[in-house]
């Protein structure tokens, strides 16, 4: 069955409150209200790992949206400088300073409840699909103890990807890591329900083109890509991130069989 295809766009707005931290930790995002009326859950630039993970969440989210996972709106989320001022928390208040700018946001899921296997049964084919993204995008973080999904209105929703694409952090050699199985594979909350995944390979190679893939790696903010320290222009580290994806995607077999002995191994 071939998925309708929409080149991705992403919305703009304006934070006007900071409502609360979610969690404590390096990245500390928090629930913050914009000016379209909607909380979000607000993933700042100048928190931990800093402007790699907001790509990282950029990417691997709309690739999962793509494929037709359910993962909530995505938007960039422009914060004033006023805007800590008044924050009395001085780790938030310098947080808040660090972040001046474009930010990331995802909507936020009022009254979600964090997935747990033992509660809610996945069926095969879904937890397929998700092993299958997680090892194209290398997310390392969706492990029993730290699911990043949500459960909401009885449907499974993916949140939390900026641990992924990790090659990003050093940059050195990416052509080599795109070819790299995923070995973390093997923590991943969902392998033992994962016995589709060649299915789910054929399926998603099919959707995720490379025009696709480069729709999405377009809309990283030049703002973003802007760094002394990697050599570059922004559309050249674009190009980057792009040959990665598409590299790794032509060599998918090598991610598919590490999980599937990863699985055997398991079961």
């Amino acid at each position: 069955m071939t998925m309708m295809y929409k080149a991705p766009e992403l919305r703009t707005v304006n934070v006007t409150r900071y409502v609360t931290p979610l969690r404590e930790g390096g990245s500390l995002p928090a629930i913050a209200d914009a000016d379209d009326g909607f909380l979000y859950v607000l993933k700042f630039r100048g928190a931990g790992q800093g402007i790699n993970a907001l790509i990282a969440e950029l990417i691997a989210g709309e690739i999962a949206r793509m494929v037709g996972l359910k993962v909530p709106e995505i938007v960039f989320a422009n914060l004033d400088e006023a805007f800590g001022r008044t924050e009395p928390d001085e780790e938030i208040q310098d947080l808040l300073k660090a972040s001046v700018g474009l930010n990331l946001a995802l909507h936020y899921l009022s009254g979600a409840i964090t997935f747990d296997p033992v509660v809610t049964t996945i069926d095969a084919k879904l937890a397929s699909q998700i092993v299958w993204l997680d090892c194209l995008v290398t997310n390392v973080d969706r492990t029993a103890r730290n699911t990043n999904m949500l459960m909401w209105h009885n449907e499974l929703w993916l949140i939390d990807h900026g641990a992924a694409l990790y090659f990003h952090h050093s940059w050195e050699n990416f052509d080599e890591q795109a070819k790299r199985p995923f070995v973390q594979v093997k923590d991943h909350v969902l392998l033992p329900y994962a016995d589709e995944l060649d299915s789910v390979d054929f399926q998603f190679r099919s959707v995720l083109q490379p025009d696709r893939l480069r729709a999405i790696v377009s809309l990283i903010p030049d703002e973003w890509l802007i760094d002394d320290s990697i050599p570059g222009t922004p559309q050249e580290k674009r190009e980057v991130y792009s040959s990665f994806l598409e590299t790794r995607l032509i060599n998918s077999e090598i991610f598919v069989k590490e999980a599937k002995h990863a699985r055997e191994a398991l079961i």
